[in-house]
Parts: C-alpha cells; structure tokens; sequence
C-alpha cells in the first residue's frame, strides 16, 4: 500500500506534465507544410485548415505502386455551411493522451467543432462534426492521379528509378468512382513493376520465380461514406500547382451533427473484386460501434503514454526553454512513431507517414503530395537504425516488429544473392535496398564495368556496405534482454547474416592468394566500407565492433537458444573477427576508422561506432580515454561534428559522459523544428520530417539519463545538475526506472522490480 500511495503522485504528475506537450494553435495555416500530425495503427494524416475548410492527407505503410513511390491514398476536405472556420474565432489542438485532432471555429454565436482520429486497431479514420445550431457539410475526397502522371528528371527521386529512369516512367492513374453513397479509390499495380527491371538488370533472371515480390498484385485505397451523406457530383482544382479531382459526398440535410469514415485497405490479390469485398470488413466493422473502438483506441495511446516519457523543466512550459523545447520535442516525436505501430513496413526516415506538398519543403519542386526525396520503397539501413533504437529504452519493443519483419521476409532473396553471385551461404544485405531485398537500381549502376562482380554495387558511396544490417540484429538480440521476447523467430536471420561475413571474406582471400586467413587467423575484411566514408577499408572498425558485438551475444544468450553445435560454431566463428585497429595522432591515443582506407567519400565518424551502437566503449568500460580521445581529437570527428539530420555525435557524447558536449548538441537536435510543427525537422540530408534526425535526438537525450553495461545501471551519466527533469525509461532485464531530479538532486526514484534498485549507480554531479 505504501509502494502505491507513492506511485500515484508521479503518476499524476505525468499525465498532467504531458499535457502541457500538446499543440494547439489559434489561426488557420497557410497550406499544408504548416500541418499537423494525426494518426494510428498505421495510418498518418497532415491535418491542417486553409480558406475555410478543414484538409487532411491520408497516409498509410505499405502503399507501393509499381516504380516503388510510397503513394498517399488522397487529401479528404470538409466544408461547412454556414462556416464557422471564416472570420471568426480558431482553435486547432493535437491532444497527446488521446491521440486526436480538435478544430473548433466560432463567428458570432454559431460555433462548430471537427474532431479527427484514427482507430489504433482497424484502418480507419473517423471525422466527426458537431455544432451549435444545423450546417450543411460537404467531404470532398481529392486526387491528383486522376490521371498518369510523367515523371521527368528529379521527380524520380521519389521512386526506385532516382536518376537512372529506363525509358519513361509514369505514375499510374488511380481508380475511383461513387458506388452507391460511398466514393470508393483504389490503386492496382501493373504487371510489369520496378522488380522486374531490376532482377533482370542484376542477373538474377534465372532464380526470379524464387525471389519474393512484394509489388506483383498489390492493390491499396479506401472508401470515404457518412450515414447521412450522398454523393454531390465531380469537382476539378488545383493545389499549389498540383491539379486534382473532387468526388464530393453531401449532407442530406442540414444537422447539429455529422460523422464520416475513411476506411482503408491494402492487400495482394489476383483480383479487385477481392479487394472491394474485403474492404467491406473495415467499414462495417466501424459503422457498428464507434464508440467502443474510440475507447480503445484512448485505451491504447494513454497505455503508451503511461509507458514512457522524457519532461525537462515541466514546471517551465510557460517559459519554452531550449531545453523544455527538447522534452517536449521528444515526447511529439515518439508521438510520430507511434503513429506506425502496426504497420506492416517500417517508419520511413524519409518523412515517415507525414510528408507533404514538395514545394514548402525545396520551392524548386513543383510535383505532386507523393515526392519525398531517397525513395518509398528504398530503404536506407543506415539512416533507418536511428528511428527504431530508441524504442528499446522507451519501452516500445514491441514497435520493432515491422522494421525486423521488414529484414525477415528479405531473408530468402538475400541468401539467393549470396548463392547465385559467389556460390557460398549467409544472406547479403547491401545498402539502399528496396524492399524485394535487392540493391536499388541506380544504385547498382546501369553503367558498370564489363565483368564486374554482380553482387557489388558500382557506386563510389555503397561498395562493399552490407554491414549496417548487423544493428538490426543487434536490436533482435535487445527486444529479449529489454522486453523478453523470444529469440526464436530470429536466430537463423542473424546467424545467416553473420555467415554471410565470415563465408565471402574467406571467399574474396582465397581470389587473392592461397590462405582464407591471416597470420592470426582471422578474417582478412578487405575491401570494407566504414560507413559511406572510409572507402577500400581493410578491417573497418564498425564492421569488426558490429561482428564481435552480435556474436558475443549471441553466445551470451540463455541456453535454450541455439544447439551446442551452433554455439561452437558461433564461438569459432568469433575467434576469426580481427582486432580493432587504432591510431596516434598529437601523442593521443585514438580508434581508427580501420586498419587502412583508400579515400574518405561522405562525412560520418564510424571511428567512434565502437561507443554507439556497438558498447564496446564507454562508461564503466576499459578504454574510455581512448574513446574520448577520438571524440576530442581525431581530425575528421571534429570536423564532422553537427547536430543536423543522421548525425550522432550528440550520442557519443552522452555515452561518453561528456555532459556539456551531449546537453549542447541534443538541444539542437530536438530544438523546435522551425516550422508551424515542432517535431517536422529537415529536410537535412533526406527530406522532411526527417525522422532520423528526431531519432537520434531522442537516442541522445535517453543516454544522457541511462545507460547500461552488463547488469549495471548507469543513472544520469551526461545530464545537466541545473535541469530538472522527471522521467521513465526502461532497461534490460525488463527492468523501468522513473526518476524526479530538482535543483541538481534526485528526489523521487522508482526501480521496477525493486530488486534491480541494486543495480543502480546515480552518476549526477560525477
């Protein structure tokens, strides 16, 4: 009883500290880059109201079309009439604990309210109008592939064609129509897709039957229908310079209250018929009772809520501090994330579920809602880790599984690679993969050396990175110590990847002289790539971290997982990673980016991969002036060092329990973002919101707080004495630690289980 009466204060204390993280604005916006984000499940809407009417775009996982764009499925626009939204008073709110958008609207005595949310458990978002007296309301739903759509010269940056289109590439017009007192939307893709051109491009004709395709008979769209809306005819526009088309539904009479579904379906089927009969499970499923699907679905963002949060300075919000800001900031961008859920691809980097109009982010792009820039269906491993490490520590393992089921279903075409270039097993993963587990087409190189190895691509910035596939099997490994779920379904992943290392660079020895090994006895890695930046590595340092990190724990996993014979295979196997390779520069000790490297091509610092996210440096740990040494004093780090985009040395700081260093460069990374919304940071070296940006700021700010080593909890080991802060975050072991921090001492601390506390080491004011 008495444990109880003390959580319910700090229990209080966090509800009532996150709302003062919601957004509410008191004018319209300009358009649609001054939107805000609603969501679930996983669907995203921009929300945002413009000249009177209430828009939204709808976005959803999964909706590839056929060059691999990831596809909006529309804009919605609602009308009233008479309309409270012109003149008068506004007031637009994101309610965090709910996960809800509310526009309110008030000219003279007639006001009226849109509220906007989006069912966690169903693909469906729900609009519902109330008002003081009766209004007419009108929800048009509006497209602009009404009709193909040319895609010329940077356009395809949106697609897996990027510079290199063969031949002329169209985005495909859309189907729709009213059916009865529904307008009904959907987009089937051609037979012929981006896969097709791509496995004939790389040689893989003779195994494509085996290969898994996840473009062939895709189909995805919705329905919008109202109990009390008929259809009202066709409309045409435009929208900052994009053409479209309206098909508009209509209140059949004027009332106090009206409600509208967009209900959404996506699916592989050889037929639209299939298609349109199962969409009709969603939307009757919602029509039956909303207001228990509204129940938990609150149910389930105050649940996530209850899970985790990061407040700094709470009782400054009026004062919006930098350092409140990047509370706050946090907090809307797990919103953002949590916003894909379920969602059966993972949250893009590139702008996740919530990009918009291409204009408002480079006014040199004029072109459609689709465009975001690096591709839809690509995905870039490197940019992708930052936006799911942070879930481990947020308590959000579970969040994981469509970025892991993501690399599963790629398991078979990967090994295909490995088996049909260079006749050896283990699965290779390269980097800008689309999302059949190929090397993206422009990428791969159309223009490639007569002989040239096949399963390379031919690309100064990607040759020979296939490592950064071994983070993701790192987060395997933490949802079973963080959140104990079985490793099961995932151990032949990861030992597939490891094979792939250990079978090809024994592989690429042996084409070079008669001995697989080195002197020692281990892996000759030549030629690597650390990161995009150090170019023909021999030995690069992430790659040797990445391999001893995941094999090492993979060994230390409980004994029910794997056979003995694996485990002596796994423990040879680690016998063979080399060394980690050092340097002196100024008399100072320092990691390396690897034994030997040609050029430096971009500008990351792999050298400290070691600290992040390998944890093979850091606090608690040998080595640590090694560590801040190459923080401090190597060359290229220094002049790398930004808080912008995918850069991360705002995380090695706090690993490194620099403080000042970590606190300066985190707030810049979760400062607000410059636009009307706080968290839509970007475009930095991807597009906007860049969520890997948001990524590495949360990642940043967690470690700043807690950090692990072994069963070793590490309590405020780069955080500020003068910032107050109440938070909860996780920790191996299923372990949660909620603490309060006032005026430089830790007032409240809250261990669960209560057998972890002696673990614990607070580090503030070390």
């Amino acid at each position: 009883m008495l444990l109880l009466l003390c959580w319910l204060p700090l229990q209080a204390t966090a509800q009532r500290e996150l709302t003062t993280n919601n957004i509410s604005w008191i004018s319209p916006s300009k358009n649609s880059g001054e939107s805000m984000p609603c969501g679930g499940g996983d669907i995203g809407l921009n929300v945002w109201s413009e000249g009177g009417d209430v828009l939204f775009y709808v976005a959803r996982s999964g909706t590839f079309d056929e060059n691999n764009s990831l596809l909006k499925l529309g804009r919605v626009r609602v009308r009233l009439s008479p309309n409270p939204f012109e003149g008068g008073t506004f007031k637009q709110q994101l309610t965090l604990q709910t996960g809800d958008i509310t526009l309110t609207g008030r000219v003279g005595n007639r006001s009226a309210q849109v509220h906007i949310w989006v069912d966690v458990f169903r693909p469906v978002v729900h609009v519902e109008v109330s008002s003081s007296e009766k209004l007419t309301a009108t929800a048009s739903y509006e497209s602009w592939r009404f009709q193909d759509r040319v895609l010329k010269g940077k356009e395809n940056n949106q697609n897996s064609y990027k510079w290199a289109p063969q031949g002329e590439v169209k985005t495909r017009h859309d189907s729709i129509s009213f059916r009865g007192q529904t307008v009904e939307f959907f987009h089937r893709n051609r037979p012929q897709t981006v896969f097709d051109v791509t496995v004939q491009q790389q040689g893989l004709a003779a195994v494509k039957a085996q290969l898994f395709n996840p473009l062939q008979n895709l189909i995805f769209g919705g329905a919008l229908q109202g109990p009390n809306m008929v259809p009202a005819g066709v409309t045409d526009g435009q929208y900052l310079r994009t053409p479209y088309r309206g098909w508009v539904l209509k209140s059949h009479q004027p009332a106090r209250s009206h409600s509208f579904i967009l209900a959404l379906h996506t699916t592989v089927a050889p037929t639209v018929a299939q298609w349109q009969q199962e969409l009709q499970q969603p939307l009757k499923a919602a029509r039956q009772n909303p207001k228990a699907d509204r129940t938990r679905t609150v149910a389930w963002w105050r649940e996530y809520w209850q899970r985790s949060f990061i407040h700094i300075e709470p009782e400054k919000a009026a004062a919006n501090t930098p350092q409140w800001q990047a509370g706050r900031n946090y907090q809307l961008m797990r919103y953002l994330l949590g916003c894909n859920a379920f969602g059966q691809y993972p949250t893009k980097f590139n702008g996740g579920l919530f990009t918009y109009d291409p204009v408002l982010t480079d006014s040199t792009l004029k072109f459609t809602p689709d465009f975001r820039n690096w591709g839809g269906g690509t995905h870039t491993a490197q940019n992708q880790r930052l936006v799911y490490w942070p879930m481990l520590k947020s308590g959000d393992a579970t969040l994981l599984k469509p970025q892991f089921d993501f690399y599963l279903r790629l398991l078979h075409n990967a090994e295909l690679r490995s088996r049909t270039y260079w006749n050896h097993p283990g699965a290779c993963f390269t980097e800008q993969l689309e999302n059949f587990g190929l090397p993206n087409p422009a990428e791969y190189g159309w223009k490639r050396p007569a002989g040239f190895d096949q399963g390379l691509e031919y690309n100064a910035w990607l040759e020979y990175e296939w490592d950064t596939v071994l983070e993701f099997c790192l987060m395997m490994l933490e949802t079973e110590q963080y959140a104990g779920h079985d490793m099961g379904p995932y151990l032949p992943f990861i030992e597939s990847c490891l094979t792939f290392f250990d079978e090809h660079y024994q592989y690429l020895a042996r084409q070079r002289g008669a001995k697989a090994l080195d002197g020692a006895g281990h892996l000759v890695l030549y030629p690597g790539s650390g990161a995009e930046t150090y170019k023909m590595a021999y030995n690069a340092t992430s790659t040797v971290a990445g391999l001893r990190t995941v094999l090492t724990r993979l060994l230390g996993l409980p004994a029910t997982y794997g056979t003995q014979q694996q485990r002596q295979q796994w423990a040879a196997m680690l016998s063979r990673i080399p060394e980690l390779s050092f340097r002196e520069i100024d008399g100072y000790k320092m990691l390396a980016p690897a034994k030997t490297w040609e050029r430096v091509n971009n500008v990351e610092s792999p050298q400290l991969y070691p600290v992040f996210p390998w944890g093979l440096y850091g606090l608690g740990k040998p080595g640590l002036a090694t560590a801040r040494n190459t923080y401090r004093y190597d060359p290229d780090v220094q002049k790398f060092r930004s808080h912008v985009g995918w850069k991360q040395h705002n995380i090695f700081a706090a690993r490194l329990g620099l403080t000042e260093e970590a606190a300066e460069l985190t707030v810049q990374k979760l400062q607000d973002s410059g636009r009307r919304f706080p968290a839509f940071w970007g475009p930095g070296y991807d597009w906007a919101p860049d969520h890997n940006w948001g990524g590495a700021g949360m990642i940043g700010l967690q470690e700043m707080l807690l950090q692990t080593d072994g069963r070793k909890i590490y309590l405020l080991p780069a955080w500020p004495k003068s910032w107050d802060v109440h938070f909860k975050l996780h920790a191996p072991y299923q372990t949660t630690v909620e603490g309060m921090v006032i005026n430089g001492r830790v007032q409240e601390l809250r261990v669960t289980p209560e057998s972890r506390r002696a673990d614990v080491v607070v580090m503030l004011g070390e």
